[in-house]
């Protein structure tokens, strides 16, 4: 038995398959360690969403692999030849393929490199997992997508939609709420579709997961905006419910139509509007989310001060910022660059935008009476969650993690709000 390194990148999908490969090699009897000094053997499991991310992983993958390595998740599907150049003898697990977690790490603690890259996993409903944080349960719901998005090399390593069936998504969610889980993530590629393969949608699974009695809070992951005008109703109705937070990631990625089918997105900016519209009315502090990306290789000087009107029309409280940066195997990849000098001037104006849109959006908190849900801790204190998913930093090393406390806004930054116990 081996005492084993682990350290994960990327998305809530991600930090799913951490959990799962963690499950899977203490089932087995290997021993976790908090130490990278004392392990054995050493996990990274990857992401390759971006340029500077790859460049990261790679960074790290040349500090782990003084000692036996696995490589799972996004980049050995995607970035293999670049990989093995770097650690040849680092042994390859898929993000679909962890049923096989047990056999890549005995091969590798044996000396032997193994490769692991097939879809293998039908669900990854019944894997054994141990929780990162004690109080949030992340639950994959699906993997693939039914996208084709020209930039995107997430298909390359996830592949197309596979959505899990209810009734295995409902005992995995009651199995982390008996372990005193508080808190339900609903990860997948694309929450937006989940579903559309299997005659079901998510609105379906929300209201089947809120029907479950014991007191939890549920926070609804990313959804492509393209697959929400055909369930945003029933969406909007789903999200209803008390134990639902109030906070919708829908990546809208440009505000001009044109580079929307450059990037073959299969949405209008008329679609990210109208579903911002419909939350806001019936949820008047619903949190909102979205990605963009800048520089696109079409995108044009005028259009990309389209993105920058969208985003002063609809005041998103969150913006995940992305330079654009060519993906290998995507079809963008071909296309002609825009220079990187003028990829950063878009980006300094747009990460000023939004970071001013955040700060004014979290002023209005100021002086909110509530309850949070303690789910972080750090060296400065603890974070919790409001109804709406908005992050509530309280000056506090003793309150314990999974507890609600009755709060008050005080101040606030761009990134979270201020509070004082009420």
């Amino acid at each position: 038995m081996a005492k084993i390194w682990i350290e994960s990148y990327g998305c809530s999908a991600s930090f799913a398959d951490s959990e799962i490969i963690s499950g899977i090699i203490s089932k087995e009897g290997h021993k976790l360690v908090n130490n990278i000094e004392d392990s054995d053997l050493n996990i990274i499991v990857t992401c390759s969403v971006k340029d500077a991310t790859v460049g990261k992983m790679i960074n790290r993958i040349n500090k782990l692999k003084n000692k036996p390595l696995v490589i799972a998740g996004c980049l050995p599907k995607t970035e293999r030849k670049i990989i093995e150049k770097i650690s040849p003898d680092a042994s390859l697990l898929g993000p679909n393929s962890l049923i096989n977690t047990n056999q890549v790490i005995r091969s590798t603690l044996a000396g032997r490199k193994k490769v692991e890259l097939l879809d293998m996993d039908k669900t990854k409903s019944y894997l054994p997992k141990i929780r990162l944080n004690k109080v949030v349960g992340i639950i994959e719901i699906g993997k693939g997508c039914i996208n084709k998005c020209t930039f995107c090399q997430t298909k390359i390593s996830k592949g197309e939609l596979y959505s899990y069936r209810i009734g295995d998504i409902i005992r995995q969610i009651k199995n982390e709420i008996n372990g005193d889980c508080k808190e339900i993530w609903l990860t997948s590629t694309d929450n937006g579709c989940y579903g559309f393969d299997i005659d079901c949608n998510l609105p379906k699974l929300i209201n089947e997961i809120t029907k479950i009695k014991n007191s939890f809070m549920v926070r609804i992951g990313m959804m492509n905006p393209m697959h929400l005008p055909k369930i945003c109703s029933e969406l909007v109705d789903s999200y209803a419910n008390k134990k639902v937070f109030k906070f919708i990631h829908v990546p809208v990625q440009s505000g001009n139509d044109e580079v929307l089918r450059h990037m073959r997105r299969g949405h209008t900016s008329k679609v990210f509007t109208d579903i911002v519209k419909k939350f806001r009315s019936s949820f008047k502090k619903c949190t909102i989310s979205t990605d963009i990306i800048v520089g696109f290789p079409t995108e044009s000087d005028e259009q990309f001060f389209e993105t920058i009107k969208l985003l002063k029309e609809t005041n998103p409280d969150i913006v995940n910022l992305s330079k654009y940066s060519r993906r290998p195997g995507t079809e963008s990849f071909k296309l002609e660059q825009l220079s990187s000098h003028e990829i950063k001037r878009r980006s300094k104006i747009a990460s000023e935008l939004v970071n001013k849109i955040s700060f004014e959006n979290n002023k209005k908190w100021i002086g909110w009476k509530g309850e949070i849900l303690i789910d972080e801790k750090n060296e400065n204190g603890v974070k919790g969650r409001n109804f709406a998913y908005k992050p509530v930093f309280i000056n506090n090393h003793y309150i314990k993690l999974g507890k609600i406390l009755n709060v008050k806004i005080t101040n606030c930054t761009n990134h979270c709000l201020i509070g004082s116990i009420n």
